[in-house]
């Protein structure tokens, strides 16, 4: 994957790395999506986790802890992207939730509460890693900014008041100094929110949000969904 990028990581390709045929693989993983979980959860070990045992203010902590999570991820915008939807389920995903839990639970989180903020953090943190490495790879990213600047520039002030007033703040700041604060405003509203009505929705066929996915809740009672294909 380092050396093709996630496209290339295929159930085929890894067969021809290991000199063998892709039946003997199914053994292991059963289909692409399978395998990229998997090599997720691998890149997942480099996530910083020290910051569950460090002193400090239980908040700075965690979003430390959540920005690695998204720098692995940044490293790696194919993966980001395949992160909305993996459903990886090895050591070192269950090493990040049980790190995110142990902070929320420090900073008194009701445990409804920490295990749908859980969810909501991760999704956050994926979905800015995908927009964001998404964006550092193409070729027109400065191009974009500049014609969505122009955009609120002309914006009209009539029709679009707010658009016109706030025009400048809708851009700026850093991504790290957005990212840190979007962190700060989860956490802040996850410790104050009323308790989520966890009672299951019976007939809806929607997916159970546990916070068992990267950038996806997973239902915890249901085997992986084969039929998920995550090549971006």
């Amino acid at each position: 994957m380092r050396a093709e990028g996630l496209e290339r990581v295929t159930m085929r390709r890894l067969a021809q790395e290991l000199d063998t045929g892709p039946a003997s693989l199914y053994v292991y993983v059963r289909n692409t999506a399978e395998l990229h979980a998997a090599v997720l959860d691998e890149l997942l070990g480099e996530v910083d986790l020290s910051p569950v045992r460090s002193a400090g203010d239980w908040r700075d902590r965690l979003a430390r802890l959540l920005t690695s999570y998204v720098e692995v991820l940044f490293e790696h915008p194919a993966l980001a992207r395949s992160a909305l939807v993996a459903r990886p389920s090895g050591e070192h995903y269950l090493d990040l939730v049980e790190a995110v839990l142990a902070l929320l639970a420090e900073g008194g989180a009701a445990p409804e509460r920490a295990a749908w903020g859980l969810d909501l953090l991760l999704q956050y943190g994926t979905a800015t890693a995908a927009e964001h490495s998404t964006r550092a790879e193409s070729a027109d990213a400065q191009r974009d900014r500049e014609a969505l600047t122009a955009v609120l520039d002309n914006s009209s002030p009539d029709r679009h008041p707010q658009i016109t007033a706030l025009g400048p703040d809708l851009i700026a700041g850093a991504g790290e100094a957005r990212l840190a604060w979007g962190f700060q405003v989860l956490l802040s509203g996850i410790v104050t929110a009323p308790d989520p009505d966890t009672t299951p929705a019976a007939g809806t066929g929607a997916d159970a949000g546990t916070g068992a996915g990267a950038g996806a809740g997973a239902d915890k009672n249901s085997a992986p969904d084969t039929a998920t294909d995550t090549t971006p």
